[in-house]
């Protein structure tokens, strides 16, 4: 794979952002602060890691994508249309009647969108049964799943991720947005930021941790493994990354913004309102 253009995956991680709070301030709802803080995240996967075609969304070879976090998907959004996949323009449609962009991602009606979620603790489920099904076609396709540290308490994910490290499911990849707080508090007392990467090694997958902001780094690390595991990327990162008043408060998980908010958060951003 090609060196990251880290001042690229960095401009896009931007834009998504910006994205984020322009959307949020039309709407007069969403989820801000997690969606801010997967930003260069999406940059990366959707800019330097996945194979994919934007103009044959349903490319039979491309990798897959499952946002198991599906509550973030303002900023997923944002990343599929600076990816072309739609036009910028129809992320003012969000949350509407009829829109393709509603407030969890629709697999039947969103371009790009390869599994539909909202109802968290499924998305790794998923992933592991796309990248069985892989194995099973002999394809080369990856699936790679985004998800939320508040998540992660749904037993679900740990029996996926159980199933996933006793099968060697070499093409799976997760990805986990360690912002250390879910909608109301810290997530640290359930999974120790120290005993963390243990439990899922445990379960026999290799764990990589980075600093989930730099671009460089989560490309190095989304790099798929060669011992035949399942791969996890903990990408450390803070909630509401980008704007000062929302970093690292929980009650900008989901907040509605005055104009005057908005006019900071752009401009702290470095964009025009």
């Amino acid at each position: 794979m090609a060196a990251p253009d880290v001042a690229m995956l960095t401009e896009m991680a931007r834009r998504i952002r910006a994205h984020v709070i322009r959307t949020v301030l039309q709407l007069g709802s969403g989820h801000l602060g997690g969606s801010l803080s997967a930003a260069e995240i999406l940059s990366v996967l959707y800019f330097h890691t996945l194979r994919i075609r934007p103009e044959e969304p349903d490319w039979p070879q491309r990798d897959r994508f499952i946002l198991s976090k599906g509550h973030a998907a303002l900023a997923y959004y944002a990343a599929l249309a600076e990816r072309r996949y739609f036009p910028p323009e129809e992320l003012a449609t969000f949350g509407a009647l009829g829109s393709r962009l509603q407030g969890h991602p629709d697999m039947r009606r969103t371009p790009g969108v390869d599994m539909s979620t909202g109802s968290l603790g499924q998305g790794l489920s998923a992933g592991v049964g796309m990248a069985l099904a892989a194995r099973i076609r002999g394809e080369g396709w990856r699936t790679y799943v985004l998800l939320g540290d508040g998540e992660i308490q749904e037993g679900q994910v740990w029996e996926a991720a159980l199933l996933a490290g006793e099968l060697r499911l070499a093409g799976l990849t997760a990805i986990l947005d360690f912002n250390r707080l879910s909608q109301t508090r810290s997530t640290t007392g359930s999974h120790p930021p120290d005993l963390l990467a243990g439990r899922w090694r445990g379960f026999g997958w290799e764990v990589r941790e980075v600093d989930g902001h730099d671009p460089g780094a989560l490309a190095a690390a989304l790099e798929a493994p060669a011992d035949g595991r399942p791969l996890l990327v903990v990408a450390h990162t803070v909630k509401g990354r980008g704007v000062s008043f929302m970093e690292g408060r929980p009650e900008w998980h989901s907040h509605p913004l005055t104009p005057e908010q908005a006019q900071q958060a752009l401009a702290e951003l470095g964009v025009r309102p």
